[in-house]
């Protein structure tokens, strides 16, 4: 059993590169179509979650993941149920909502209506101003950062709490 958490073991298929010391499954949302801009930050978010479980969603932070999605012939239902299914697997949600999109501000809703511990993160530097639909959310929890070591730390506080 690997414990270091400073490793990339991908010991789930291909589902997350998983810490087999942790049993915790996090689901991560980023803006996928709605906008790549925040990938590298998405990559280093999700780096430093594996150190605390399996990141279910750690494609996110691919640079093609539409074109891989189209190369596996994904449709739009199938990427659907696979992601609806990895939610109600997951202990916790991180998302980060710097970028705007449908499809994370859905999956917070989904994470806050199932009672699913959800933690975003909102980069005060970003170019558009958070949704109120996150702000004012008391299912979910907020942090305005602009150092992502702070959001790092937060995590961190985060899943001890929920792990």
């Amino acid at each position: 059993m690997n414990c270091d958490p400073t490793t990339d073991g991908d010991d789930r298929n291909g589902v997350g590169l998983g810490n087999e010391c942790s049993s915790m499954e996090i689901f991560f949302s980023g803006s996928i179509r709605g906008g790549r801009s925040d990938r590298d930050r998405y990559a280093e978010l999700i780096h430093h979650l594996d150190t605390h479980g399996a990141v279910l969603t750690e494609h996110i932070a691919e640079p093609d993941v539409e074109q891989k999605e189209a190369a596996e012939g994904l449709t739009d239902t199938d990427i659907y149920e696979q992601d609806m299914a990895w939610l109600r697997r997951a202990d916790i949600l991180v998302a980060e909502v710097t970028q705007p999109s449908v499809g994370v501000g859905y999956e917070v809703g989904r994470a806050a209506a199932m009672g699913t511990p959800t933690l975003c993160l909102y980069h005060q530097a970003g170019d558009h101003d958070c949704s109120a639909m996150i702000r004012g959310n008391d299912g979910v929890e907020l942090l305005a950062y602009e150092a992502l070591d702070t959001a790092k730390d937060r995590i961190d506080t985060f899943c001890e709490q929920h792990g």
